[in-house]
Formats: C-alpha cells, structure tokens, sequence
C-alpha cells in the first residue's frame, strides 16, 4: 500500500520506546550547517514542520502554544520589559511575540547557527512574520554564554529557547548551574529568565527536573509550569527564574487586563485562565521536582541519546 512506504512519513522519535509518525506531503529542504542537521518539511497534520537533529522543534498548526507558554508569562509578571535577551530560537517564532510588547525598545537575538536562521527566515514566514526585520532587532550569530561573559548589558527578561543537550550538539553548556550564574548577573532588577524545559512526558521528567534544579542552585526564586503541545507527544516544560516572582500575584482578570494594555494583536493560547492552570502541577510532577538531586554542572553536563 502507498501508506505504507517509510518515504512518506517522518519518525520523530519521542524517546526509546515511543515514537511519533508523520505522514510528509513534501520535503522543502534537507541539509546539513556547521552544527546540526535541518530538515523543513510538510506534514499532513502540522503543516511546515522545523526538524534539527531529527528531532521537531517546530510545526506550523502549533507552534502559538509552545511560543506564547515560553514567551508570556515572563514577559507579563515582569513589571516593564523594555531590554529582552534571546538565546536560540532560530526559527524567529519567540522573537515574534516578544515584539508584540509596546514596552520592548530593544531584543538581542543570539543563535550560534546563521545558516540554520537563514533557512527558516527562507522557507518558515508564516512563523517569525518579519520579525527579523524590525528595527528593535539585533541578530547576532555567537555564542550565547561567551556574549553574556563579555557584556555587561542587563535585561529585564532572558529566554533561553534552545535545542535540547543533545552530545556533541550546540547548547550542551548552556544548560549548566555556570551559564544560569552569568544569565542571573545580566538581569536587572525585577529581571526574569525563563527556560524551556523539555518533556513533561511522565516517565521522561529528567531533563525538565534536571533543569529545575540546577535553576534552583543558582536562582532564589523558581517556578515551574507546562503546556501541551500535540507536535512534541506531550505536555512541554518551562522553567521561571528570578530574584522574587510569584505566579499568582496576579488574578486572571487583572493578568488579562495587562495584556490588553501591553500588547498589540491577539494571542491564541495563553491568558490568564491559562495561565493559571500552566502553573497548577499535579502532585507526581512536583513529587519529582522536590525528589531530584541532579545540579548540571561545565563538569557533569547532560546529553539527551
């Protein structure tokens, strides 16, 4: 049977044991950078869909769920972003709604891999919608720790938006208790980092535990949330980090009410009701996060397989 031919369909592989198929209609570009491997492909039931290391970081029909979980709630609890800091992100989907805050005057975008941005600016407009091109914008293709090394700008949010530490990948040491030291010394005062996590799958909490409490040796305040995300086989992780933060300080009425004032344009999955549930963890989810004693450290990294 036509279904049944393995060139059709993409396998992302959600962990050992489970995977994901993808029924593809076209496969726009495959390829290799400097750093990683890219696929763009479309599938049948997420659209255009960005592959890095075979694994779907982004698709098309829901990728507002992933961006608006990572992006809002550190950008709304803050009291007046105005300096925002992007690390990774490539895709220019986080870059997009972070613009959507009158109260931004500057963006630092900082993604290691220049060909793996120019390919999504290329084939992906329906997800950075000319972001790149807004004169708040500065693009720079470094190293995100070593620029926080160096600069002694601040900022009043950080997001880290990186591919996960897969070894020999990308952002393997910027997921250590060392680069959340650096990325706490660049925040301002009321300053927010927000993290994305990875997997909220029960039985694959490692990475998003690990996460949290190496953000806990670093950080006085931490809050964990998550939000499903049907592309990813699950619910998605998300880490806030800051000085003093509070998930609850504001009700869902006065929550959307600041965003009314603070944003242009419409949002499609987060308010202020959502908000609320995304910080509501079930019990063995916080049972895990009290239970882990894995600090990530430039000595003892974490890998992905």
């Amino acid at each position: 049977m036509e279904d049944s031919d393995p060139s059709l369909w993409f396998t992302d592989t959600i962990n050992p044991n489970f995977v994901q198929l993808h029924r593809v209609r076209d496969s726009v570009y495959s390829g290799k950078t400097s750093f990683q491997s890219v696929q763009i492909i479309c599938t049948s039931s997420f659209g255009r869909c960005l592959v890095l290391d075979d694994k779907i970081q982004s698709a098309e029909a829901d990728e507002f769920i992933y961006h608006e979980a990572l992006t809002h709630p550190a950008m709304v609890l803050h009291p007046q972003p105005e300096a925002v800091f992007v690390a990774g992100g490539g895709e220019g989907a986080t870059l997009r709604e972070i613009l959507r805050y009158r109260s931004v005057q500057r963006v630092v975008m900082i993604d290691i891999d220049q060909e793996a941005v120019d390919l999504c600016r290329r084939f992906l407009p329906m997800l950075h919608q000319g972001a790149f091109e807004d004169g708040r914008v500065e693009l720079l293709h470094l190293d995100a720790r070593d620029y926080l090394a160096r600069s002694n700008d601040k900022f009043d949010v950080i997001i880290i938006d990186l591919t996960e530490p897969v070894q020999g990948g990308p952002a393997c040491l910027l997921y250590t208790r060392e680069f959340y030291s650096l990325v706490r010394e660049r925040l301002g005062p009321k300053g927010i980092a927000v993290v994305q996590s990875g997997s909220c799958t029960l039985g694959e909490l490692h990475v998003f535990t690990a996460i949290a409490r190496t953000l806990r040796s670093v950080f006085p305040a931490v809050l964990e949330y998550q939000a499903y995300v049907p592309s990813f086989g699950g619910p998605w992780g998300f880490t806030l980090a800051s000085e003093e933060i509070d998930a609850f300080s504001l009700s869902p009425e006065e929550l959307d009410a600041r965003l009314s004032e603070r944003l242009a344009g419409n949002l499609r999955f987060y308010d202020g009701v959502t908000h609320q549930g995304m910080f509501c963890l079930p019990r063995y989810l916080r049972q895990e996060l009290d239970e882990s004693k894995t600090v990530i450290t430039d000595e003892q990294p974490l890998f992905l397989s």
